[in-house]
């Protein structure tokens, strides 16, 4: 804790230079992210005036890597954190306010005495707020009025989950503001899902909340999800050779709840068939045997969607497998693996609803163009539209940008690092 004056000179000296390299990985990210706490400081002290109690605080976006749709029917996903994060400067008050500022929206302020679920809060920062709080409360942890200012740099509507790091984000301040830092990542994940579900009004799954808050490679199995088996992939993505990027293709993401809606509805539909709610719970070999009956139950795509979901579950399970062995050009087959059949199977890369828009469709084409043979390329996130997540290989990284960059727009293609840490008390 120090005054802003105090935290200034810090950063400005090389006092918590070797803190920021951990967290940012490189020099010039370390010179940037200096600016920028520097510049969030300055805007709590703008807003809230000087405090001696100043800490600053950062959560991660998050990757989906393996398991495209399969959380929602109980499967296996791999995730990782990113090195594009929210930050916040945050400091106690001494009431049950909680007063939050985001760089370029209003003020929210938000009176925690009252933890009732406001369903005018639905689809709003204030609801995570109380949300997560009431959580906190729920599972025994302590909480508190504080004022912050935040600044984000996860990108909206990219798949990054810029939700999931706004929820990490509070939890954490919470966690470190109140309860001395002794609430675990796996708890402030799970009331950051009980958040966005109850009081936001979103029925999300754990997979966005989870990676933001443990950070690094994670590989989550969902059999069983009120205790989802965690565990951390111990692999250091800045020794591979290579760069991930995520391609924004520009699509709009309106309309298209009935087209996600109906992956998981499908698969669960197949699941029926055999007396199930899952396909985690369906025998692969007996839904194999089964097929034509799938077909005259359901339909031909909940067949393909199904045997999707078989054939990604163990996808995740072989690239966790290879990223611990070291492997990873076999970790590249099976993402691409991955992309193909979301493409094929699951068949969640454009909306029926406008053929004519095929933007995720072109930029996995010219991946494959670009990338045959060396990187990696895949669907990224739910589909449909938005953007596909390629692995490239840091020598080519200048003119794989430049090339898809003129295909859809400047600054389309997004260059990110693995994170090796979740939700944290940065200084």
């Amino acid at each position: 804790m120090a005054d802003s004056k105090i935290l200034k000179e810090k950063l400005a000296s090389c006092d918590y230079d070797a803190r920021l390299k951990e967290v940012y990985l490189s020099d010039k990210a370390v010179a940037d992210q200096k600016e920028r706490l520097a510049v969030i400081i300055d805007e709590y002290v703008k807003l809230f005036g000087d405090n001696e109690n100043i800490e600053l605080f950062s959560a991660p976006g998050r990757t989906e890597v393996g398991g495209n749709h399969t959380d929602h029917n109980h499967g296996k996903v791999l995730a990782a954190s990113v090195d594009l994060d929210t930050v916040a400067a945050a400091a106690k008050r001494d009431d049950s306010v909680i007063v939050e500022k985001s760089f370029n929206f209003d003020a929210l302020e938000v009176d925690i005495s009252d933890l009732n679920i406001h369903t005018e809060e639905f689809g709003k920062s204030s609801g995570l707020i109380r949300g997560m709080c009431a959580g906190f409360v729920e599972y025994g942890y302590k909480i508190g009025g504080f004022n912050a200012a935040s600044m984000s740099r996860v990108l909206s509507g990219s798949g990054l989950s810029s939700s999931a790091a706004y929820e990490v984000l509070i939890g954490t301040i919470l966690n470190h503001l109140y309860n001395d830092g002794k609430v675990s990542a796996v708890d402030i994940a799970k009331i950051a899902q009980f958040a966005e579900n109850k009081y936001f009004g979103k029925p999300c799954g754990l997979m966005d909340q989870m990676a933001s808050s443990v950070g690094s490679f994670i590989t989550i199995d969902f059999k069983d999800p009120s205790e989802p088996i965690i565990k951390k992939v111990n692999f250091d993505f800045a020794s591979c050779g290579h760069a991930l990027c995520i391609i924004d293709t520009g699509g709009d993401h309106a309309d298209l709840t009935d087209d996600y809606a109906a992956v998981r509805g499908e698969m669960e539909q197949a699941a029926e068939v055999f007396g199930k709610n899952v396909l985690r719970d369906v025998d692969e070999t007996e839904f194999m045997r089964n097929i034509s009956l799938v077909r005259e139950k359901v339909n031909d795509r909940a067949v393909l969607r199904a045997m999707h979901f078989y054939a990604e579950n163990k996808r995740a399970e072989a690239e966790v497998k290879a990223l611990e062995s070291g492997d990873f050009d076999a970790f590249k087959e099976l993402v691409t693996e991955s992309g193909r059949s979301s493409y094929m199977y699951n068949q969640n890369v454009f909306t029926t609803k406008d053929v004519a828009h095929q933007g995720v469709s072109l930029a996995l084409a010219m991946c494959e163009y670009l990338l045959k043979g060396k990187g990696a390329w895949r669907v990224h996130g739910g589909g449909f539209a938005g953007t596909v997540q390629a692995f490239v290989p840091v020598d080519m990284l200048d003119d794989f940008c430049e090339k898809i960059e003129e295909v859809f727009s400047k600054g389309s293609c997004h260059v990110l690092s693995i994170r090796p840490f979740g939700g944290i008390k940065l200084l």
